[in-house]
């Protein structure tokens, strides 16, 4: 009983998706303000895609460069191991301020 509910939604599901397609292509051939808008869109968001990639081809190495760090460690900059913090101990060995002092 499972498997003909299964069907039965892919079924529609299929059905609405090419009841969708459908009506798209009409509305393509009919070429309406609708679809003028929607190519005058598409082909920007195209043309978009086309010149970030052509951009991050020219421009990406020296962008990557900017923005990671130099150095050694293990982020870059940063020391793999935590240093000695000698001043924190110095500091715990003085007496502590109450808030009477």
């Amino acid at each position: 009983m499972d498997e003909s509910w299964d069907f039965e939604c892919l079924s529609r599901i299929a059905d609405s998706c090419l009841a969708f397609l459908n009506e798209f292509v009409d509305d393509w051939v009919a070429n309406d303000m609708r679809v003028s808008i929607f190519k005058i869109l598409l082909s920007w968001l195209i043309f978009s895609l086309i010149a970030i990639h052509f951009a991050w081809k020219v421009y990406g190495n020296t962008v990557n460069d900017m923005y990671y760090r130099q150095g050694t460690g293990q982020n870059g900059g940063t020391p793999e191991a935590a240093p000695h913090l000698s001043g924190w101990e110095s500091k715990i060995e003085e007496t502590l301020k109450t808030h009477r002092d």
